[in-house]
């Protein structure tokens, strides 16, 4: 289950841009192509969260669809299916533009924890 790494992963990054506040979001772009299992990682973002400024954080998830560049004729297209190939010319020799990301967009925190509940 690569889902566990990326939830870990995931976790190392919200928590060290939180500086030690309390974290009540993280929203994340997740590509097809990266093959995660939304409730997957949903489940181990739960248990790596567990016991720290995490707990309880929604984890929000933005999914990216494949797309790419043609590079026979230039046309760009949403990717379906493999074998990829343009729809505009049928041609194979494809460049993946989107899909493959896997990003951390934003943090949310709670910034009363700063202030000490005031």
């Amino acid at each position: 289950m690569h889902e566990l790494s990326i939830a870990s992963a995931l976790a190392d990054i919200a928590l060290r841009h939180a500086d030690g506040r309390r974290v009540t979001a993280v929203e994340v772009s997740v590509g097809r192509l990266r093959q995660v299992v939304p409730s997957a990682l949903e489940f181990a973002f739960e248990l790596v969260a567990k016991d720290t400024p995490l707990e309880g954080a929604r984890l929000e998830l933005r999914d990216v669809p494949a797309a790419g560049r043609c590079r026979g004729c230039g046309a760009e297209s949403r990717l379906d299916g493999f074998p990829f190939a343009c729809t505009a010319c049928g041609e194979l020799d494809i460049e993946v533009t989107a899909g493959d990301e896997l990003t951390v967009d934003a943090i949310e925190v709670d910034d009363m924890a700063l202030s000490g509940g005031r």
